[in-house]
């Protein structure tokens, strides 16, 4: 479970990333959040994860207060918390293998790390990350030479490899063509329902929030203003989040 209370994020800067919310995702939810540049969904994912402080309230994931946590606690925690980007954040120069093994650096001592002694069980839940999400055929390739899509997908198996029971995806298909983003936002669906990973996934093509989204959540200037089945969130629903009419921008290139 991952439960938010009252929780508020300010930046040094003033600016406020969340705004006093509340929130309850139930373990192996399917959430998709959308909202504007701004709105506080980045916000949302990173407190979440512990990348960003929470300034007052109360974060838990998995019965685990992340809001206060000492640096050994969020380790801790973030050894749980699969994490997926926008840009991948691959070693370009190593391979598709070596930069899944980086997802269970969190049970490698580090001098094994360093010299890449891995060992059969390491390697093996690694080949399954690759398996689960169609690329093992890669494995051996430098991540330079994939796609972006192909890169993307080798990030979800990094993320797998950690055996989590949390995954959070910040915007996974923003720069990936129409195609590609399906095949990413199936492969995310999949190992949900798969393995029971409580999985939150911003997006803000808001097709496929509907399309994948179990639950949706709206975001607007860090305070969520909708909070329902994706098959509720009609065009009305998504103005209301977005405080505007929609556009073309809005919708995945290709797709009415």
């Amino acid at each position: 479970m991952i439960e938010l209370k009252d929780v508020t994020v300010r930046y040094p800067n003033g600016v406020v990333g969340l705004d006093g919310v509340s929130l309850t995702i139930d373990p192996g939810q399917f959430v998709v959040v959308v909202g504007l540049s701004g709105a506080g969904k980045s916000t949302l994912i990173r407190a979440i994860n512990g990348l960003v402080s929470v300034t007052s309230g109360s974060l838990t994931v998995d019965g685990h207060e992340v809001s206060g946590a000492s640096k050994r606690e969020l380790r801790a925690i973030r050894s749980r918390v699969g994490m997926i980007f926008q840009s991948f954040n691959l070693v370009k120069r190593t391979s598709v293998m070596n930069n899944v093994m980086l997802g269970q650096l969190h049970d490698i001592p580090a001098y094994r790390s360093l010299v890449g002694a891995w060992t059969q069980a390491e390697k093996e839940k690694a080949y399954q990350s690759l398996e689960r999400v169609g690329i093992v055929e890669k494995a051996w390739t430098r991540a330079s030479q994939l796609s972006g899509g192909q890169q993307q997908r080798v990030a979800i198996a990094r993320a797998l490899a950690q055996d989590p029971s949390v995954m959070l995806a910040d915007e996974p298909v923003a720069s990936l063509d129409p195609p590609t983003a399906q095949m990413v936002m199936k492969d995310l669906q999949r190992i949900n329902r798969e393995l029971g990973i409580t999985t939150v996934v911003n997006l803000h093509f808001l097709d496929l929030a509907r399309q994948f989204g179990e639950r949706v959540i709206g975001m607007r200037e860090g305070r969520i203003v909708f909070d329902g089945p994706g098959a509720d969130a009609d065009d009305a629903v998504f103005e209301t989040i977005y405080g505007r009419s929609l556009t073309a921008e809005d919708i995945l290139p290709g797709r009415s």
